[in-house]
């Protein structure tokens, strides 16, 4: 422990490229000089001794522990860099493009990393699944062409291909890690034959080691445990028949390179797959499964569970470098918790909310983890986040537009498995340090012209009238107001103007003397009961009536002329004022009626009505 090197990060985002140190400093790694905004993609190599780059002009490799540049590759219009397992050898892969002379494009390139020298070339129109595949000890590389698998020695490229594994309709090939490397062959389904997947020792092709048949497969991932002894099939459909999943339907099989154990993993909730990964021990596997809420379960090397994590929102689990902690989250489209488990004890340890995340990873200690909001999928918040396996932000760093950022791999023989989990890191202050900012109340509403101009929350029966005011004051059209909204304002203009004339006219005139002699036996109300008799009248419909006869009821003359001023009156003085209105009304109801005009039923006023009010005025 005490000569593991410290932890560290690369990033790439619009406008740089930037080296970090991880815990405790997070500082920028000393003499590393950004190059700019040019980088079109990065790789550490796999075993964290080097690290590349891809300019429009060229690639460069350093050093990644002393940042020295080790070798410049001037090959232009580079989009894709990947290393061979123990960094001896980069893979560089450009768009392929019709040469002046006619020439084959031969577009992916194989180079020397100290020497910067190119030794093999060949043409590679996918970008999908672009580079060659190595054995874990680099000595052969394979790549596939049409119905063939052709291997190369690395010592012999001058001799061309060493070996070639020839299969009909062949789709897919997968080379295992281990020290007895092995590849996998997928050959899909056609004329109602099964899709088989099949294993062979490299380089003796002439039996297979292990095959195992199945149906609904058009597309297949395969996963081989760090030992390479046992791997696992997940077969996925275009189509789902039962019209139950968008996505296809989807199985999982387990396949033994020793040939003699091979079986379909029972999942016992109906739904897709999820997610599955080997542990570091070569020995279980995790698997998540079934349609959301999904299921989690544990199984051994022998596909039979072991433990169940429970069924919740998930759709991603990682092991740390070490297998004690596990990590199951829900990303994508799912709101971004992440549950980290014991697996020693298998007790859950803690929840850690991570929300749009779109990038998620173990340090090479094992104790933190990094995830990271990327663009373009989002292109806001983009940053990257680490967390302690406690639940603790240790770090945190907004970048705009931020595109890609990885761990340096590191041996996981530097940071041993502990007998127990490490205590939670005392932060240090820094301008880099994680700071809590107040939550911002989120408040109703407001369309986008609303929220330009800064205009309150307002009730929605309001807002005309807001908005008329504003054009009556500002002598201007809001902003973000439309024309029709203009001709709205004017209209009501026009009807005010006319109600206040006609409201006028009505003051100037003699009141008339109302007989209230039918209810003169009316008992007397107290003036406590002022609230009650207003909800009578506002039961009984006079004034929010939506009946059109309404209209010919009067408004009080007083009324625009007290409205600016209604903030200072009383309580006595405003119930006064109201009554007033009331007894109005009710008179001129009364006039009407006496005329011969035909009242509609809510303007049909109960006999006591009148004198209570008089009495409580």
């Amino acid at each position: 422990m005490t000569d593991a090197p410290p932890t560290q990060f690369a990033y790439r985002s619009a406008s740089s490229l930037g080296l970090v140190f991880g815990h405790p400093t997070y500082e920028p790694v000393a003499n590393f000089q950004d190059p700019g905004s040019n980088v079109k993609t990065f790789q550490y190599s796999k075993d964290g001794k080097y690290l590349g780059w891809a300019f429009p002009e060229s690639v460069k490799i350093i050093d990644a522990e002393t940042v020295q540049l080790v070798s410049e590759i001037p090959k232009k219009q580079i989009v894709e860099i990947g290393f061979s397992p123990k960094g001896t050898y980069i893979s560089t892969w450009e768009r392929p493009v019709k040469l002046p002379d006619g020439s084959v494009h031969k577009n992916l390139i194989i180079w020397e990393v100290k020497t910067g020298e190119e030794l093999i070339s060949f043409t590679q129109k996918s970008q999908n699944n672009w580079n060659v595949q190595w054995t874990e000890d680099e000595m052969f590389f394979g790549r596939m062409v049409t119905g063939e698998v052709h291997f190369y020695d690395s010592k012999r490229l001058d001799k061309g291909i060493y070996s070639k594994l020839r299969l009909e309709n062949i789709g897919d090939f997968s080379l295992s890690p281990g020290k007895s490397p092995s590849i996998a062959v997928f050959i899909p389904e056609k004329n109602a034959a099964p899709a088989i997947v099949r294993i062979y020792s490299i380089p003796h092709f002439n039996a297979p080691l292990a095959q195992k048949t199945f149906f609904k497969a058009d597309k297949i991932q395969m996963k081989w445990n760090d030992l390479g002894t046992n791997l696992l099939v997940l077969a996925q459909t275009d189509v789902d028949k039962t019209n139950k999943s968008y996505y296809g339907e989807t199985n999982l099989y387990f396949l033994s390179v020793a040939g003699n154990y091979d079986c379909r993993v029972f999942l016992d909730k109906e739904g897709p797959i999820h997610d599955v990964t080997w542990g570091p021990n070569s020995k279980e596997f995790v698997v998540i499964y079934g349609y959301m809420p999904a299921k989690v379960t544990l199984f051994d090397h022998r596909a039979n569970p072991v433990h169940e994590f429970g069924t919740n929102f998930r759709n991603t689990v990682k092991f740390n470098p070490q297998g004690r902690l596990i990590f199951i989250a829900g990303f994508g489209n799912l709101n971004g918790t992440m549950d980290i488990w014991d697996r020693k004890t298998l007790k859950k340890i803690t929840a850690i909310e991570a929300p749009n995340s779109s990038e998620s990873s173990w340090s090479p200690d094992g104790r933190y983890i990094m995830t990271a909001i990327l663009s373009p999928r989002l292109r806001v918040d983009n940053g990257y986040k680490i967390w302690h396996y406690t639940g603790s932000l240790v770090h945190s760093q907004n970048i705009q537009e931020l595109l890609q950022v990885q761990w340096r791999p590191a041996s996981v023989e530097f940071y041993p498995m502990r007998q127990s989990l490490s205590p939670v890191p005392v932060i240090a202050e820094s301008p880099t340090s994680p700071t809590k900012t107040a939550p911002i109340k989120a408040g109703a509403y407001l369309p986008p012209h609303a929220r330009a101009r800064g205009a309150p929350t307002v009730d929605i029966f309001k807002r005309e009238e807001v908005t008329d005011r504003k054009v009556q004051e500002n002598g201007a059209k809001p902003v973000g107001a439309s024309e029709t909204t203009s001709k709205i304002a004017a209209r009501n203009k026009k009807k005010r103007e006319s109600k206040k004339k006609k409201e006028e006219a009505a003051a100037n005139q003699p009141s008339k003397e109302v007989d209230n002699s039918e209810d003169k036996d009316t008992p007397i109300v107290s003036p406590s009961s002022t609230s009650s008799v207003k909800n009578v009248i506002i039961n009984n419909g006079m004034v929010n009536s939506t009946n059109n006869s309404v209209d010919a009821i009067k408004s009080d003359p007083t009324a625009d002329t007290t409205q600016q001023s209604a903030s200072h009156l009383s309580e006595t003085e405003k119930k006064i004022r109201n009554l007033t209105k009331k007894l109005r009304q009710i008179a001129e109801l009364k006039e009407r009626q006496k005329n011969g005009d035909k009242l509609e039923i809510t303007q049909v006023l109960p006999r006591s009505i009148f004198p209570i009010m008089q009495r409580v005025l």
